[in-house]
């Protein structure tokens, strides 16, 4: 589905991708791994039409993308959570919700409003309230769910969990494996290897912008080295 190849991008003189390609199959959960500053939200960036790559291919079910802008890569299926949420603050989250709606017609199962409010019951509590108004745990469930809003063939979550206490970590990661179980194709950043490892069918190591190790579940938990030479700080 999602195709990747030979991705080079950077900001004004610095580049930051060397040449990378991943790929993502329909139903599969794919993560992208790696320390802070190797390229792993620059090559979401650039999937997005958020910066424009400098070479290589993007591809969504043979549709090019690279280059696009992003109302075209949203057209074609790719659905952001972004790195800090990024809600509407000044809309409330019914409002947040709607305003992504789309591609519904695709969709023998659409996402709608109330789907949304079944996957996350709190959200229904809380749509009259605007999005500054919620915890940081309830402004990721309402970037998830904004993000299936827009029906997505392909879900992509950057930092999946960042700064969430440890009991809304675990509504989210549950969250996600339901979406796995309903057969959700979903890409995700996060630092939690440990959730990570149960929750995908394979993984990708990103080191100074070039992709240095792919593999399953099975094969990183055999390479326990893996996390001191590529993960930790």
């Amino acid at each position: 589905m999602l195709s990747v190849t030979n991705l080079e991008a950077g900001y004004g003189d610095v580049q930051v991708l060397f040449g990378v390609s991943l790929s993502v199959a329909n139903g599969e959960v794919v993560t992208l791994l790696g320390r802070n500053g190797m390229g792993k939200t620059t090559t979401i960036r650039s999937i997005f039409g958020l910066l424009k790559p400098r070479g290589g291919a993007i591809d969504v079910d043979g549709l090019a993308l690279a280059g696009r802008p992003p109302y075209r890569v949203a057209q074609a299926g790719l659905g952001l959570v972004p790195e800090g949420r990024q809600i509407f603050p000044n809309l409330n989250v019914e409002e947040n919700l709607v305003a992504t709606s789309a591609n519904r017609e695709s969709k023998a199962a659409a996402w709608t409003l109330e789907r949304v409010y079944e996957f996350f019951p709190r959200l229904k509590e809380r749509r009259r309230n605007m999005g500054n108004q919620l915890s940081g745990g309830e402004q990721q469930m309402l970037a998830i769910g904004r993000a299936l809003m827009t029906n997505p063939k392909l879900l992509v979550l950057d930092e999946a969990t960042e700064g969430l206490a440890p009991v809304i970590r675990a509504e989210i990661w549950s969250c996600l494996k339901r979406l796995k179980q309903d057969g959700q194709s979903i890409l995700v950043i996060d630092k939690n290897v440990d959730a990570l490892v149960k929750l995908a069918d394979r993984h990708l190591i990103l080191e100074k912008g070039r992709i240095v190790w792919e593999g399953s579940s099975a094969a990183f938990i055999a390479s326990p080295d893996l996390k001191d030479r590529y993960l930790h700080v």
